[in-house]
């Protein structure tokens, strides 16, 4: 019912059979009898369109509704017109018989035109609202299945890096290290902190340094005359928003990779600055090198892209490459975004 009578098809109702019963009423010289009937003319033409619309609920497979709507108009058209005229007419005046059959030839031959341009403006908004409603759902599909990707990628994460750090705990276990003892009590420590971001879907670049400061500190532990370290924190980068894990994949993939294979061992640096609206990482390392190293890079750079792209989109950049006279360097550069 509200349909029916809604105020925009009323509108469109009202205003057309007003121009046509101003010319009608032009025509013969009675312009406001004329355009009261034309008026009453469309509002039983739009009853008669909207009855339709809804009733019966079900048709044969045969009749489209559309058809049924344009029918409908136009076989009102003759009971309209006499109504109209019985309405808006002097009971006293001449046999209006004229003036009726004028204005059923104006109702069939306009109504059933207006009633298709109606359903043609009503499917069209149909159709973009359906557009708008796909789209929209396909969105939130598309975030969906991005969220359980990231969410895949971070959970392949932490085995990666938690059987890392334990290798190296039981390498000093087996080596009977007087260290052993000490480095498990900090990695107790550093776990009862990393652990819960790790199914974070983004942490601050001051987390994050708090994780590759402690994780540094636990390598240097096991290998105190073969690994140093520095950090050079841009202050006003803690603040950046960024996946977890990030600056840690980096570092570990450092000490791993390159300080590690290395029997004189070597040293990291990190840089962190912000430039503007984009912030860069950089991770240095003086160990073997990209040829040196015969385990490549591993998985945790190519996991780290992947996640790096699912959060920022194209607008991240990871380069990896050598660094002279031996070592490799890591520059990430990111979108400088907080974490509210």
């Amino acid at each position: 019912m509200a349909l029916m009578l809604s105020w925009r098809r009323v509108r469109f109702t009202l205003i057309l059979a007003g121009i046509f019963g101003l010319m009608f009423g032009a025509s013969r010289h009675s312009v406001m009898p004329a355009l009261l009937r034309t008026e009453i003319l469309g509002l039983i033409a739009m009853l008669a369109f909207g009855l339709f619309e809804r009733w019966p609920k079900r048709l044969p497979r045969w009749l489209a509704r559309w058809v049924l709507q344009v029918l409908g108009v136009a076989l009102a058209m003759p009971f309209g017109a006499m109504l109209a005229y019985a309405l808006a007419t002097d009971p006293s005046a001449a046999s209006p018989t004229e003036g009726i059959r004028h204005l059923i030839g104006i109702g069939v031959l306009v109504a059933p035109w207006a009633a298709l341009a109606a359903l043609v403006r009503q499917k069209e908004a149909l159709a973009r609202n359906q557009a708008v409603a796909f789209d929209l759902e396909r969105s939130e599909l598309e975030r969906q299945a991005l969220d359980a990707r990231l969410r895949l990628l971070q959970a392949q994460v932490a085995p990666h890096f938690l059987f890392n750090t334990l290798a190296n705990v039981q390498a000093l276990v087996d080596a009977g290290s007087p260290q052993a003892s000490t480095v498990l009590q900090s990695l107790i420590a550093y776990l009862r902190a990393a652990v819960p971001r790790l199914h974070e879907p983004a942490t601050s670049l001051g987390h994050e340094l708090e994780l590759v400061r402690a994780y540094l500190e636990l390598m240097h532990m096991r290998m105190p005359d073969r690994l140093q370290f520095t950090l050079q924190v841009d202050e006003s980068a803690r603040a950046l928003r960024c996946p977890p894990m990030t600056l840690l994949t980096l570092v570990e993939n450092a000490v791993r990779h390159g300080i590690d294979p290395s029997e004189e061992g070597g040293r990291i640096e990190i840089r962190v600055e912000r430039r503007g609206d984009r912030c860069v990482v950089n991770v240095t390392d003086t160990g073997v090198g990209l040829r040196s190293s015969g385990e490549g890079l591993g998985t945790g750079l190519a996991t780290l892209r992947e996640r790096l792209e699912l959060a920022f989109g194209g607008e991240v950049q990871l380069r990896v490459g050598a660094q002279s006279p031996h070592g490799v360097s890591a520059e990430l550069e990111f979108p400088a975004r907080g974490t509210t």
